[in-house]
């Protein structure tokens, strides 16, 4: 049930602020339609990383060149204790150490996947989305929170997964869950992540079921995709979920 909404406009979009109940937790959801690109379009769902939010750079970063380039919808909503899940909104150290700490201890999976469920529920009752067209880029946290709800959610039909590996636990789920994907994947990796082994990575891509799946490894550490990286989760999408190009402008 979608308790709340409201809207802003830009020049090319437009962002829906929604807030959805589900089993009494309210999830923040913001969602971005393009102002000219007439009838259904794919949805991209974007799960933003650990310390981040629904309106993080990750996520705009992902809007504008979606949105505004190939008239998809995007859609995210605020990860466990981030965001506008927190008494007080804030990002940073502290709530990447809080997220650490509920990973750790295990049993946020399933509630976050019933909250995407329900968002892309209400999402595609929306005129601007056409439901046989649903992708998902999630990296980092995206990639803890997202395989699970890829794996259980046949509207999704590809994915961009990564940046995350079978060396932090707990990690039995995702290796459960690694084997019920079989959609197109792309699995993105750093050279000098930090945080993700190599051989963690790589044990993690090799369990998705998938026949259609990629693993590229870009220069540089655990940071937000940008450049050839974001280049290519961009191509990815638009090419597996045959978004249809946007109108010519007249001027």
């Amino acid at each position: 049930m979608v308790l709340r909404s409201r809207c802003q406009y830009s020049r090319a979009m437009k962002l829906h602020e929604l807030a959805i109940d589900v089993d009494g937790r309210q999830v923040p959801v913001a969602v971005w339609t393009p102002l000219d690109a007439p009838g259904p379009r794919p949805l991209a769902l974007v799960g933003h990383g650990g310390s981040g939010h629904k309106t993080s750079q990750l996520v705009l970063d992902i809007v504008g060149r979606l949105v505004a380039q190939h008239g998809f919808v995007v859609a995210a909503i605020d990860g466990p204790v981030h965001g506008s899940r927190r008494a007080v909104f804030e990002h940073g150290p502290k709530v990447r150490d809080e997220f650490r700490e509920l990973w750790a201890r295990g049993g946020s999976v399933d509630a976050m996947v019933a909250d995407w469920r329900a968002t892309i529920d209400a999402l595609c009752a929306m005129p601007e989305v056409d439901p046989s067209a649903i992708g998902w880029y999630g990296i980092s946290m995206g990639t803890a929170y997202g395989l699970p709800l890829v794996a259980a959610e046949s509207r999704i039909k590809a994915a961009v997964l990564g940046m995350w590996g079978t060396d932090r636990e707990p990690r039995d789920r995702l290796e459960r869950d690694a084997a019920q994907i079989r959609v197109p994947v792309l699995f993105q990796q750093k050279a000098d992540d930090a945080i993700f082994s190599d051989a963690g990575q790589r044990d993690l891509f090799s369990r998705l079921a998938s026949i259609d799946r990629e693993h590229i490894i870009y220069a540089g550490g655990h940071t937000d995709p940008g450049g050839e990286q974001l280049d290519d989760i961009v191509d990815f999408l638009v090419t597996r979920l045959k978004a249809r190009p946007l109108p010519a402008s007249p001027h």
